[in-house]
């Protein structure tokens, strides 16, 4: 079973190679806005839950993201693995998620993180926001701000899959293939 945590700053191309790497591999893609999503949507009691946060514009504590992550995996036990997007955000989340994987006698393979300089992060995404019609993607400085949040976000937990030899930075530019390919040789070289 491969377990993926797939991690990208806005603009690197994260959800296309989602999608391949899903195809490729045969895993089912698990989004944390998805469920969020869902959750509410159907007004599960966890959907209300996180609802009732949200509406107070508090953050959704880490036990309600928790309880539907392991909803969507012990509703999947018979998949090839899963790859994991939006989460975990911090070092007790990617806690949670290890002992959760670890009751159906799973791990995370890998953390694979898209690496992409700044500069280029911000070409691409001024170019979306051209017909993306997304405001966050028409003005340089929240889109500078964006990618530092995400850095400081997400650099402790790639710290703590890299401590357990389960991180890897991938080069994140190039043609599409070219990306995948240096992906596909990263999930290879650890499976």
């Amino acid at each position: 079973m491969i377990n993926l945590i797939l991690f990208g700053p806005p603009g690197s191309g994260k959800g296309t190679q989602a999608e391949k790497l899903v195809e490729k591999y045969e895993l089912l893609h698990i989004s944390t806005g998805d469920l969020f999503r869902y959750e509410m949507g159907n007004n599960t009691p966890l959907g209300q839950e996180a609802k009732s946060y949200i509406e107070k514009g508090e953050l959704v504590p880490d036990e309600v993201t928790v309880g539907m992550l392991r909803n969507k995996v012990e509703a999947n036990l018979d998949v090839e693995g899963y790859i994991f997007d939006g989460f975990p955000r911090t070092v007790p989340q990617a806690d949670a998620l290890d002992n959760l994987l670890a009751e159906n006698g799973n791990e995370v393979s890998l953390l694979l993180m898209l690496d992409v300089p700044d500069d280029e992060l911000v070409k691409r995404l001024l170019l979306r926001g051209k017909t993306s019609g997304r405001a966050d993607d028409t003005d340089e400085s929240i889109i500078r701000n964006r990618i530092e949040v995400y850095k400081s976000e997400t650099t402790p937990v790639f710290d703590y899959y890299a401590a357990k030899g389960k991180a890897a930075k991938v080069y994140g530019v190039g043609s599409i293939e070219e990306i995948f390919g240096r992906l596909c040789d990263e999930i290879d070289s650890h499976a």
